[in-house]
């Protein structure tokens, strides 16, 4: 495994902060860490370490938080000297909740005399079933009596037993507001109470009741064989990962979770950049519901929380499929201890039918597979999970995929109660309308960091002399010349490229890359609403920016209990040149999540994707070159007709398309990526 600048920080390393922060300004009892991650190198310095194998300065940065004063503090520490060259307070801001937080606010509530009184009036004795979900705050909802605290508050659920869904049993019109630096309770907020109705909300097979199971009519599937004898056609060193022609790094910090950079793809030899970093920056997920039991109900999962932090293991047969190669990931808690999460990312093949395919009625058929390089990471937030995949193409394509899938939070209804602003999803039980907003940052270097965005536009010219019946359309690319937002338009099918304009393909045009949005919703919220103020960027598709190693967050660094969104709508105003420079993309996408009976009790995957698609950036069709396979897909081998690569797999079961190249239903995995000899994991 080779060492690179790049390389997320390792648990000593955690450690190792933590300690020269101990040492220098006591951050230890009665503090929180509430992040710690590797300050990314500069450029040239990462150039320097690969051209000449000068290491550059390994340094860590720190959020803290002291409790006492509910002061929060910023530290950047160089893990090689072990000495702190920056230190400061940032006042009137609250740093990101901790999963520690989290886990005591609920052992700390449900101790308290007040929350066992409080339930045990709605007939909640048994607080072995009793589970409490601790959220944010914004600033337009913080009570004026509670200002300048660290505040959290409640929902309460219960289960039905052992091992039952909690999200099933709303104890609805009940919240408690906790004072999350003391653990004290501040408020028991008992507004209505409803008599539960008879729900069923289970999905562990065991707790489904019988009647639903015996009513079920699907057949059994038969098993899914999908192996790649000779192992998988990617290599793995450390974390760089190669594949066909692509080559990229996985990164990973607490906020954003996986992160990848030096995407690069090798042209006829010649390795040409494409990204220089691409990540997720934020998901702002407000609910659509006025009501008492939703009204506080906007979550920022990546600035509140933290992809990172939110991270689960993934299982062979289950969440990937496949010759698999996973990379574990390592956080830390709190109190700055370091630990792995197994297993946090899976790298594997899959196959995704044709290619390209001709059938010449005199030369016979030519067809290529598909196949992609798959890197992705699942990450749980409360009762929802998303999963998201990178999905690299032999054509040059990449695809992002965000799969939404979990648990809708639900609110039970009094007899004949209207649910304007839900569905109904069960017996007097409704999901509230909300929406997932995902913010991608995309740091393009297509071949060099000098690169303009065009906006891309068809136009429909209008009927005259040389247009006599309408069918002429044309293509309008605007450069983007300053810094700002942009806003998708279906009438004209806008896109926006990411041009370099000093370097022209062998056809004399500038090499270009596309964003083609997918999953582009309008934020419904008036202008002047409180949540759409602390989150600007979901008012717009895209946001094109320069360059800037301080400019991380879309919505600012400090986003718990916010209420002025000092992200991009301040650094905007800047007005800085985006023509032929370093540029950034802010892509907003997600999910307008109107919700469905056909969701409850767990919701099936929602799906949204985006794409970056070449354009110009070949010459021609760069997929020339890929094998047939199997082999009697070879030229003059197949009727024309008749796709055999297709055809043989008729009567299979296909998991993503994918069948010609991995895994048995249970999976396998190889002790390094070049073994041939599979190793099975429980």
């Amino acid at each position: 495994m080779t060492f690179h600048p790049l390389d997320p920080l390792s648990g000593p390393e955690f450690t190792r902060a933590a300690a020269v922060l101990g040492r220098a300004h006591g951050v230890g009892e009665g503090w929180r860490f509430a992040s710690i991650e590797l300050v990314e190198p500069p450029r040239a310095a990462i150039a320097a370490f690969e051209n000449d194998g000068v290491l550059p300065e390994r340094r860590a940065r720190a959020v803290v938080l002291e409790r006492a004063s509910n002061t929060t503090w910023v530290a950047v520490v160089s893990l090689d000297t072990d000495r702190v060259v920056e230190w400061g307070e940032v006042p009137g801001v609250q740093a990101n909740f901790t999963v520690d937080e989290w886990e005591e606010a609920d052992t700390a509530l449900r101790a308290h005399p007040e929350v066992v009184a409080a339930l045990a009036k709605r007939g909640i004795t048994d607080l072995e079933h009793v589970f409490i979900d601790t959220w944010t705050y914004g600033d337009a909802v913080i009570p004026d009596k509670y200002r300048g605290l660290r505040l959290g508050w409640a929902d309460v659920w219960v289960r039905a037993g052992a091992g039952a869904n909690p999200y099933a049993g709303p104890v609805s019109g009940l919240h408690f507001v906790i004072d999350v630096n003391t653990m004290n309770l501040l408020e028991v907020e008992d507004t209505f109470t409803v008599d539960p109705p008879a729900v069923m909300g289970e999905y562990v097979p065991h707790l489904v009741p019988e009647r639903i199971r015996k009513a079920s009519t699907r057949p059994p599937l038969k098993p899914l064989d999908i192996v790649q004898p000779e192992g998988p056609s990617f290599s793995l060193d450390g974390n760089l990962v190669q594949w066909q022609n692509w080559s990229l790094r996985v990164g990973f910090n607490y906020r954003e979770g996986m992160t990848l950079h030096q995407v690069t793809y090798t042209d006829a030899g010649r390795v040409r950049p494409i990204a220089n970093r691409l990540s997720f920056a934020e998901m702002v997920v407000p609910y659509r519901d006025p009501s008492v039991d939703h009204f506080r109900r906007t979550a920022f999962d990546i600035g509140e929380w933290g992809l990172g932090f939110m991270t689960t293991s993934l299982e062979l047969g289950c969440d990937c499929l496949g010759e698999i190669r996973y990379l574990d990931a390592v956080l830390h808690n709190s109190a700055g201890e370091p630990y792995t999460i197994p297993n946090a990312f899976c790298i594997h093949e899959e196959d995704n039918a044709v290619l390209w395919k001709h059938v010449d009625h005199d030369g016979g058929a030519e067809v290529r597979r598909m196949r992609r390089l798959v890197v992705s990471f699942h990450v749980t937030v409360a009762n929802y999970e998303y999963l998201v995949y990178w999905r690299f193409y032999q054509d040059g394509n990449i695809e992002c995929e965000v799969r939404a899938t979990g648990i809708m939070v639900v609110t039970h209804l009094a007899a004949g109660q209207p649910h304007p602003n839900g569905t109904l999803v069960d017996e007097r039980t409704y999901a509230p309308f909300h929406q997932h907003f995902i913010v991608a940052r995309l740091d393009l270097d297509i071949d060099g960091p000098s690169n303009t965005v065009y906006r891309s536009e068809t136009r429909i010219e209008p009927i005259d002399a040389g247009n006599p019946l309408g069918l002429a359309l044309t293509q309008q690319n605007t450069p983007i010349e300053t810094e700002g937002f942009d806003d998708f338009d279906w009438n004209t099918q806008r896109a926006w490229k990411v041009v370099n304009e000093k370097t022209p393909n062998g056809l004399g045009t500038p090499v270009s890359y596309k964003l083609v949005p997918g999953g582009a919703i309008p934020s419904f919220f008036h202008a002047s609403a409180p949540a759409l103020q602390r989150a600007q960027v979901i008012g717009h598709t895209v946001w094109v920016t320069p360059n800037d190693s301080g400019e991380r967050w879309p919505c600012g660094e400090f986003v718990n209990q916010s209420g002025v969104d000092h992200g991009l709508p301040e650094w905007i105003q800047a007005g800085r040149t985006v023509r032929d420079t370093d540029v950034v993309l802010w892509y907003t996408f997600g999910i307008h999540h109107i919700t469905r009976p056909e969701e409850w009790p767990v919701m099936p995957a929602d799906i949204v994707s985006f794409w970056l698609k070449p354009v110009g950036f070949f010459d021609r069709n760069p997929s020339l070159d890929v094998e047939p396979s199997p082999a009697h897909c070879a030229p003059g081998m197949e009727h024309a007709g008749h796709d055999h690569a297709d055809h043989d797999h008729a009567g299979h079961d296909h998991h993503d398309g994918a069948v010609a190249d991995h895994q048995h239903e249970n999976g396998h995995t190889a002790p390094d990526a070049t073994s041939t000899e599979p190793r099975r994991t429980a």
